[in-house]
């Protein structure tokens, strides 16, 4: 029996259960964490979103059946979470509290980019919800395209558009910033 398996075992045994979740939240923590740091971009509210992973995840334990990895199904509720809350802030916010959010960006302690980093993540902040967790997923995190369309149920030829196009509007940003 694989490690794989016997994480996947003592996740489904109550007995076991909590111990192999910590398992789970140890080994899982950080790359979560960055990959939804990538698309929400504040820390505090990037670990909310990673706890509520995290309770998301504990609470569909008896449903997770180990089709896929432990790990893919982590980063789908946590790509969930994300856009849940990239929605939610969306519905709380206009245009112009984004470019303000943008703009304090540099004011983040937890923020200590170059200029040019500065400047990607203030475009990618400005990409719709859907180019720009593509484009994080594909360009930060280097998945596949069958991986995201596993992930987020989507073609591939329509992630590829929505990357593409992504990638456009980002240099069009840097274009305008000069």
């Amino acid at each position: 029996m694989s490690s794989k398996e016997t994480l996947l075992a003592r996740l489904q045994e109550p007995s076991t259960r909590n111990e192999a979740f910590a398992e789970v939240v140890r080994t899982h923590s950080r790359q979560l964490y960055m990959q939804i740091r990538r698309l929400v971009t504040w820390h505090d509210d990037a670990d909310d979103v990673l706890q509520n992973t995290f309770i998301k995840a504990w609470q569909a334990l008896d449903s997770f059946r180990g089709d896929s990895q432990i790990s893919t199904w982590l980063y789908r509720i946590a790509m969930n979470e994300s856009l849940t809350y990239l929605q939610k802030r969306s519905m709380e916010q206009t245009v112009s509290d984004n470019d303000a959010m943008a703009h304090d960006l540099a004011a983040d302690p937890y923020f200590d980019g170059e200029k040019a980093e500065q400047l990607l993540q203030e475009a990618i902040e400005h990409l719709p919800e859907k180019q720009r967790l593509v484009f994080c997923m594909k360009y930060f995190d280097g998945q596949k395209y069958e991986e995201m369309s596993q992930i987020l149920g989507t073609s591939v030829g329509a992630l590829k558009a929505s990357y593409h196009i992504a990638v456009k509007k980002i240099e069009s940003y840097f274009e305008d910033a000069d």
